[in-house]
């Protein structure tokens, strides 16, 4: 690649803390932050875990009190995540070094591109009282529908609110778009924002993942397709009875070299390549011999212009889902054969935040590259034989390099696959 992309800020927020630091501190000590939903009464559920942010107030997250009466819980973590990594990356302070023409420059040569779960029912709960006393007659339902239903319902309910909010209140104004592409949508957005910067299109973009989840429709509706547990998230356990939802966001600054170079960014990593991949066979069904994902990470490495061997580590999207987790662990051995280095996988910590995840775990393993450490999967006991001789431990374990290969998987068939590196120690 001719142009180098590097990562100069990152913001995470989920169930587990508020702060990239918070989260991997729960990670390092095996703290789950999986626990029953306390935003309604699950009495008599099937289910009623989930990766919740205990005692969330909107206000600490934006304060831009205007925004709560347009923005969802989704909108609010997204807004956090990127203020967060926008912050982290100090570029707010270095454009009030400039004048005006080069600070304005500076706006229209940053883009944003943001991922979302476009999944959200609570967008239609406030009609459900008005239907009920309708009772099916359209005449009394138009009558009162506007002084039942707020007006702002259709702003609050647009799935880009994100990306607009982050534009307006940070000045920036380059290329942009809004993803929709379920658990992959994060990922996507690295993957898009990246592009945009090797083509010239801008000098640095936002990438930003975000999702909420955790509500009454779709803890129902995952747990009928059978994709919830009732007890835990276990990957690759042999226990692993489904996964469980949870709810964050995650963000990353992205540059090109030489634009980080000139403002003397702190650079935490590289984006060195990615992949995607589609497995064509429904919206539900997943490959069993994981060729999906072993194209996408195929791809990524190819895009990396590396060997399998480079690769220090693997952040696996480890679902807990039967059959996700070991077509994952097929699908890596089809690459790596008996030499896969070292496996982990962050769900197990603060539950599936979906449009979040593939950010969420690139800002770890950025994290555990930093430290040279792979963090164990601390709910972890015995390794199903599903996921054969794949390298994943309870237990800490050395990276084999400072590269980092991060996987994640959504419905539709998608597979992605990002390779990141550290940046060198006298770099940071």
């Amino acid at each position: 690649m001719s142009v180098r992309v590097v990562v100069a800020g990152s913001g995470a927020i989920c169930a587990a803390g508020k702060s990239p630091g918070e989260i991997w501190d729960a990670v390092w000590t095996g703290r789950p932050a999986i626990r029953p939903i306390q935003q309604w009464d699950t009495s008599g559920w099937p289910t009623s875990l989930a990766g919740e942010i205990a005692g969330l107030d909107p206000r600490a997250l934006v304060e831009d009190r205007k925004l709560h009466r347009l923005l969802q819980r989704s909108d609010l973590l997204g807004l956090y995540a990127a203020a967060r990594a926008l912050d982290d990356s100090r570029l707010a302070t270095y454009r009030e070094t400039l004048d005006p023409a080069a600070g304005a420059t500076v706006n229209d040569r940053t883009g944003v591109y943001v991922g979302m779960g476009g999944g959200s029912y609570q967008n239609e709960y406030e009609f459900f009282p008005l239907l009920t006393t309708a009772n099916g007659e359209l005449e009394p339902f138009g009558r009162e529908l506007t002084a039942t239903v707020n007006p702002m319902w259709l702003l609050r309910s647009m799935p880009n609110n994100v990306l607009c909010y982050i534009g307006i209140r940070h000045g920036l104004k380059g290329p942009n778009a809004c993803l929709t592409n379920h658990s992959v949508s994060g990922s996507l957005a690295i993957v898009e924002a990246a592009a945009a910067l090797r083509a010239g299109e801008a000098d640095r973009a936002l990438a930003v993942g975000h999702d909420a989840p955790i509500e009454p429709q779709m803890v129902l509706y995952y747990h009928q397709l059978g994709l919830l547990s009732a007890q835990g998230l276990w990957p690759f356990d042999s226990r692993r009875t489904g996964s469980v939802l949870g709810e964050g966001a995650a963000a990353l600054v992205l540059e090109t070299e030489k634009a980080a170079a000139e403002r003397d960014a702190t650079v935490v990593g590289e984006l060195l390549g990615s992949g995607c991949a589609n497995e064509a066979e429904g919206l539900l069904p997943i490959r069993t011999d994981g060729d999906g994902l072993a194209h996408a990470i195929a791809m990524a490495l190819d895009d990396a212009g590396m060997r399998p061997a480079e690769v220090g580590m693997i952040v696996a999207h480890g679902s807990a889902t039967r059959a996700s987790d070991a077509s994952e662990a097929l699908g890596i051995r089809r690459v790596f054969g008996d030499a896969a280095p070292p496996v982990t996988a962050f769900k197990w910590a603060f539950g599936h935040p979906l449009a979040a995840s593939g950010i969420l775990d690139s800002v770890l393993a950025l994290l555990a590259l930093r430290v040279r450490v792979v963090p164990g999967v601390a709910t972890l006991r015995e390794p199903d034989p599903d996921v054969g001789s794949l390298p994943v431990s309870a237990r800490p374990q050395a990276p084999r390099s400072d590269v980092a290969l991060i996987l994640n998987r959504g419905f539709g068939g998608s597979n992605t696959a990002l390779v990141f590196r550290a940046a060198p120690r006298e770099a940071r």
